[in-house]
């Protein structure tokens, strides 16, 4: 008889464990309140990014911070009132800067997204997603003439890691990327990057492989977990109690309840992004560009031109500021020579994001067949593929694609 895996969550990370433990011989269900990819896979850039390998917290950030907070139109923004129940995340990340923790944090990123193009080919084959995914190449502008310089940091840890490193002049840029605004005076190109024209759709594709090898995908909420001579042996639901066997949590930014409840307390906070798209829009952007200075991303999609990016630590309980993806649509009308009128949609989803960058792909130290998947935060649809390939290596038995011990859950 099959082994049976009940996965907590329908997005990116959830159908690519789906998937990997199938090819793993698990007989294997998704539990998700919502339709496959409509959260916070939904909403994403698109970056496909073997060369990711930066952390968000860096050595010399805090001093922009007040800046930032101070600029209703900056790239963070937190409500004094969250900020006390905020501080102990913020103290961690604040301790994930130190050059020494950045360089290694950067190490265990590039580890984990080297090899996400080849471990999503099977499933993009699979699931007839195949046309989603290209390799365009990443690129980042910036206003000045000596913007690549100033990163030189980043830089260096990219080049370290054996990431292909372009850096551009303003006529360069230029060339490669003639739909951009002539306040940009240099750029770093990333060429083996790649880009998802529709991560939404990606999602929904794989969540229907999942059901064609035999899967079931059940729209049901989980409220806790139900212990049995000490170990995890059924799931609350709003559909009654669920048997579990294997059980892999992939909730994002709701997992740490239930990580809670099996013993494990994560520091995960939900980092609340933000998009506008221009639907229709076409700009003649050809590639995933980044303005290093605003902290946001433009990015040519299938349903038009997605502006995307920015930090909110509010929780996940406050209302969605649509302010926040109006500053977005502003800024890629100043981005981008032409930007033409259309229907625009907002979106705001709510990012899983542990203070060092790094998410958790962990078996449980405390019981046996639970398995956890969660913290991407910016880099869900990056690290969905080996994340999938490395949860089933793990059930399983399988030597671990890569070494998972710098995302185990008790790092903290």
């Amino acid at each position: 008889m099959m082994p049976r895996a009940t996965i907590i969550g329908a997005g990116i990370i959830g159908v690519c464990s789906a998937l990997y433990l199938q090819r793993a011989g698990f007989a294997v269900e998704i539990l998700d309140p919502e339709p496959p990819g409509t959260m916070c896979s939904f909403g994403n850039a698109g970056g496909i990014c073997p060369g990711s390998c930066i952390p968000i917290a860096g050595p010399g950030m805090l001093r922009h911070v007040p800046g930032w907070l101070l600029d209703k139109e900056g790239p963070l923004h937190i409500p004094l009132l969250y900020l006390p129940r905020l501080l102990p995340w913020l103290l961690r990340f604040i301790a994930a800067g130190r050059v020494a923790e950045v360089r290694r944090i950067s190490r265990a990123m590039r580890a984990l997204h080297a090899p996400t193009l080849a471990c999503y080919a099977p499933l993009l084959h699979e699931s007839g997603s195949t046309d989603l995914v290209s390799k365009r190449g990443q690129l980042f502008v910036y206003e000045t003439e000596d913007g690549p310089a100033r990163d030189a940091f980043g830089l260096g840890l990219r080049r370290e890691a054996g990431v292909q490193v372009e850096i551009l002049d303003e006529a360069a840029l230029h060339d490669l990327e003639p739909a951009l605004a002539p306040i940009f005076r240099s750029g770093v190109f990333l060429p083996e990057q790649g880009q998802c024209a529709n991560p939404g759709r990606l999602v929904a594709n794989l969540a229907r492989a999942v059901e064609r090898n035999g899967g079931t995908i059940r729209r049901s909420r989980v409220h806790g977990v139900v212990m049995q001579g000490g170990r995890p042996s059924a799931l609350a639901t709003d559909a009654g109690t669920h048997a579990v066997e294997t059980l892999v949590v992939a909730a994002g930014a709701w997992s740490g309840p239930i990580a809670r409840q099996l013993g494990s307390k994560v520091p995960l906070e939900t980092e609340r992004g933000y998009h506008a798209v221009v639907a229709g829009a076409d700009t003649g952007l050809r590639v995933q560009t980044i303005w290093a200075e605003r902290k946001f991303v433009a990015a040519p999609m299938e349903e038009g031109i997605r502006f995307a990016g920015t930090v909110e630590l509010a929780g996940l309980g406050a209302a969605p500021d649509m302010r926040r993806a109006d500053v977005l649509l502003h800024h890629g009308r100043r981005m981008l020579r032409h930007v033409p009128n259309g229907t625009v949609q907002r979106w705001m989803g709510h990012r899983p994001s542990m203070p060092d960058s790094l998410p958790v792909i962990s078996a449980s130290p405390h019981h046996r067949d639970v398995f956890f998947a969660f913290g991407h935060g910016h880099m869900g649809l990056i690290g969905g593929s080996v994340t999938g390939r490395l949860i089933a290596d793990l059930a399983s038995g399988a030597t671990p694609i890569v070494d998972p011990a710098p995302y185990r859950v008790d790092r903290f």
